[in-house]
């Protein structure tokens, strides 16, 4: 059976709404798109990378909500830099959760997984493959917490209150008791912290 990561950034008040850039994801008036970027450093980036090369080394696929899809996919076909994640990502396969996205799917590597995401997602988890790797995507993520899918969360807490925002963990799930497996403090004081299921 696949594994399911999650591996997202989150404020202290567990704002994860358009960590990268200020026209990434402007919902509800949402102004504050960026806010992770301060704390980027070389801990941070090295971890990142690491555990997406890792993933994929290991025959793993990234699992992707419509709308990251579609801002992935929209940037980083483009990237000519040396940026590390540039080629993981472009090489990864990709599967795609979406009930209005048609095939075929623009960036190479991209599966269209069509229907109701827990049922989807659950089947896909009990075929053979790679483990499965889930960044942004938070109506996603939203969807397979309450129907219990998670094996791990991989959380990039950044030390800032946004106040508002789309929060990661909905507000309608049953309690999950977890527990934490490894941690890690960046110099910009961001703690990335991994948990697994109790």
């Amino acid at each position: 059976m696949r594994t399911i990561t999650v591996l997202n950034h989150l404020s202290l008040d567990g704002v994860m709404q358009a960590p990268g850039g200020p026209d990434e994801d402007t919902r509800d008036g949402f102004d504050h798109g960026g806010w992770a970027m301060a704390g980027n450093d070389e801990v941070g980036g090295k971890f990142l990378g690491a555990r997406m090369t890792e993933g994929a080394s290991q025959g793993g696929s990234l699992l992707l909500g419509r709308r990251t899809y579609e801002v992935f996919a929209s940037y980083w076909p483009k990237q000519t830099d040396d940026n590390p994640y540039t080629e993981v990502l472009n090489r990864a396969h990709k599967y795609v959760v979406s009930t209005t996205l048609m095939e075929p799917l623009p960036w190479a590597n991209s599966t269209l997984l069509k229907g109701e995401a827990a049922s989807t997602v659950a089947q896909l988890k009990q075929e053979p493959g790679g483990d499965l790797l889930i960044m942004g995507s938070g109506v996603l993520v939203g969807s397979l917490i309450r129907a219990g899918l998670i094996d791990r969360y991989v959380l990039m807490t950044h030390a800032l209150i946004l106040g508002r925002g789309h929060r990661m963990f909905p507000e309608d799930g049953d309690a999950v008791r977890l527990r934490l497996t490894d941690t890690q403090v960046t110099t910009t004081g961001v703690i990335i912290a991994t948990y697994e299921h109790a």
